[in-house]
């Protein structure tokens, strides 16, 4: 059983089966959150889950960025990524129009970032997650 569905603008409906998150800046002992921090940051978050779901294929959905107004550090500008780090597998109908809907699905792995714990469902999700271009990304499986 699938634990939300998204409604994606292009009108297809998947299924996220499976959802890990974490504090985005959770074990952060020093410095701050600049550019090469959070450039880390993403870059560990896609390689976590490119380890995990090595059968499927691994798309990031840029995460936002925002700059206040700080006092500018050793590394550059304060860099703040929302407060929340996910990754999700994602199922949905096959893509390939000649596989029989019985026997095969489509799979995608996602990366994003979020300002808060909720479980993105339907249209109220995410629109840079619900923008993702499914068809094109997606890897199709037999069951």
């Amino acid at each position: 059983m699938p634990l939300s569905h998204i409604a994606l603008s292009s009108g297809r409906s998947i299924e996220l089966t499976e959802l890990r998150m974490s504090s985005t800046y959770g074990g952060m002992l020093e410095g701050y959150p600049c550019k090469p921090i959070n450039d880390m940051k993403v870059r560990s978050l896609q390689r976590q889950a490119e380890r995990s779901f090595s059968s499927t294929p691994v798309h990031l959905v840029p995460p936002s960025r925002e700059y206040p107004d700080q006092t500018v550090g050793a590394f550059g500008p304060v860099e703040i990524l929302p407060s929340v780090a996910c990754i999700g597998a994602f199922r949905s109908t096959a893509v390939a129009p000649e596989l029989d809907p019985v026997l095969h699905r489509s799979a995608l792995t996602v990366v994003w970032f979020q300002t808060a714990v909720d479980v993105p469902s339907g249209e109220d999700a995410d629109s840079a997650l619900r923008s993702i271009h499914w068809d094109e990304l997606a890897q199709d499986y037999e069951l």
